[in-house]
């Protein structure tokens, strides 16, 4: 055995601050949602200024992961991790100070580009420092109980500080979370010497992959907006398609690519990237339109709203760290991963069943079992995703969950947002004779068509459960990687 290969005696006091790093970001894709309307009102910026504070992290956060992930590999991840700390918080407090919307939407992009170098820093940190099947499984289940609850918790934190203090704290929040992470970083984590990668930073890939997602995100958004059959949103999609197609032409042929195709070609990581990318649109439709009907119809405050997911939290902290993690390295990934998905969407099954006045204790077994079902899968997802890779692609191989999550968050928001519209539509043209009550009538279409988005929310994380059982092949992790390779890689799953 290589001494490389032995544990960092602080490994699980540096999980902390990694964990933590990663909540800060994940929250923030939330935290500020519900601020937007005080925001929007203290500005003075337009309705279709409100999209962009949300698209404009989303876009340079998708878009630059794969850089930030190559990066990690070639700086070092504890450097990285650093940096982007830093940056993150420089650009929250500049976004908590906005005097006018540009500042204010610049400090979003900040972010997005400081996020895109910390997460996959963050993940690739856990995946080199934590070797033994066992631990790992532990380290995994606290992080996707983290990246898969931070969400939910973005939207009761948010809630909270816009009731109680104002919208820049939604921003402000964001410094002591970094400050404490910085000094875990310099006090306790320490990065394993092996396995960084010193090539030369793949450019013509880095310019390519950046502009495709751009285009694709964007695209999604103006699809949202402008409608699928607008020329812009038809043209966005071409350009994407063309950017992304030249980045695999040039992957497979540059000497050192910005995103080796073994980290994505291997079946089981190939299968982690699509099926979760397609169970965070499910998750991202549940906050949606959960969210719009507690506030818009039940009439709750963002502070009730907010408090109101905490039972998905739960669910989803016990699924990861007493489920996923204590099974994994009992049972093959997929037999977590296809009954977590099924499970979270047999909760929004039950939520497709809101009315006009549909009790809270009747839309608690969903976010229950959504909650339970996610985090179960989510902690083998996260831990899957970087096993069998070499140690210099821990990095990239990381980006690319956080890629999958983000565009599949920007590919659900705008999917899910055109069928609701469509679908309330065309129930009001249908029932508008009948109409007696305007209000109640005006409820009753909103409600209908948020009930018809969870319903195409169901039916993509029954395909992601689908996708997961079918391309994922994997058996139980091995404590570690065998064979002449076995001090130059991340742990594998035994076949």
């Amino acid at each position: 055995m290589s001494d490389t290969l032995q544990p960092d005696p602080r490994r699980w006091k540096a999980l902390v601050f990694i964990a933590l790093a990663q909540l800060m970001v994940v929250l923030d894709a939330t935290v500020v949602n519900i601020a937007l309307p005080h925001a929007k009102e203290d500005l003075g910026f337009a309705d279709s200024t409100t999209q962009w504070v949300i698209t404009a992290y989303a876009l340079a956060f998708g878009s630059l992961l794969l850089f930030g992930g190559r990066v990690a590999d070639l700086w070092g991840r504890r450097r990285t991790f650093m940096v982007g700390l830093v940056g993150f918080a420089a650009a929250s407090a500049l976004g908590g100070a906005a005097v006018n919307t540009s500042m204010l939407l610049g400090a979003r992009a900040l972010q997005g580009v400081f996020g895109a170098l910390l997460a996959p820093a963050a993940l690739s940190l856990l995946a080199v420092m934590f070797t033994d099947g066992k631990e790992r499984a532990k380290a995994f289940g606290i992080y996707g109980a983290v990246a898969g609850g931070g969400g939910a918790i973005g939207l009761i934190l948010g809630g909270a500080l816009t009731e109680y203090l104002n919208w820049r704290w939604t921003f402000y929040v964001n410094i002591p979370f970094a400050a404490v992470a910085i000094a875990g970083a310099v006090l306790v984590i320490r990065e394993p010497a092996v396995g960084l990668n010193r090539n030369r930073l793949d450019i013509p890939g880095v310019l390519l992959v950046t502009t495709g997602l751009v285009s694709l995100v964007y695209g999604f958004t103006r699809a949202e907006q402008e409608g699928w059959g607008d020329s812009s949103t038809i043209g966005l999609f071409v350009a994407a398609a063309v950017l992304l197609a030249a980045f695999v032409v040039v992957e497979s042929r540059v000497k050192a690519p910005l995103l080796p195709l073994r980290v994505v070609t291997d079946r089981n990581r190939g299968g982690v990237y699509l099926s979760l990318g397609m169970a965070v649109i499910g998750m991202f439709g549940l906050f949606l339109f959960l969210t719009l009907y507690m506030q818009g119809v039940l009439g709750y405050k963002p502070l009730v709203n907010g408090v109101a997911f905490l039972p998905m939290v739960v669910g989803m902290i016990t699924g990861s760290t007493q489920i996923g993690a204590r099974l994994m390295t009992r049972v093959p990934a997929r037999y977590l991963m296809a009954p977590g998905f099924v499970v979270a969407s047999l909760g929004l099954l039950i939520l497709t069943q809101i009315d006009v006045d549909t009790s809270y204790w009747q839309i608690l077994p969903g976010l229950v079992l959504m909650g339970l079902g996610m985090g179960t899968a989510f902690m083998p997802a996260m831990s899957l995703a970087t096993y069998g890779v070499q140690p210099r692609d821990a990095g990239v191989a990381s980006a690319m969950v956080n890629t999958s999550q983000q565009v599949g968050g920007a590919i659900g928001t705008a999917l899910l947002s055109t069928v609701a519209h469509s679908a309330g539509t065309s129930w009001a043209k249908s029932h508008a004779a009948a109409a007696t009550d305007p209000k109640l009538f005006q409820l009753q279409a909103q409600v209908h068509s948020y009930s018809i988005a969870i319903w195409a929310a169901f039916g993509i994380l029954l395909l992601a459960g689908l996708t997961a059982g079918v391309l994922i092949n994997a058996g139980k992790p091995e404590h570690h990687a065998e064979g002449a390779d076995a001090e130059d890689a991340v742990p594998v799953m035994a076949h």
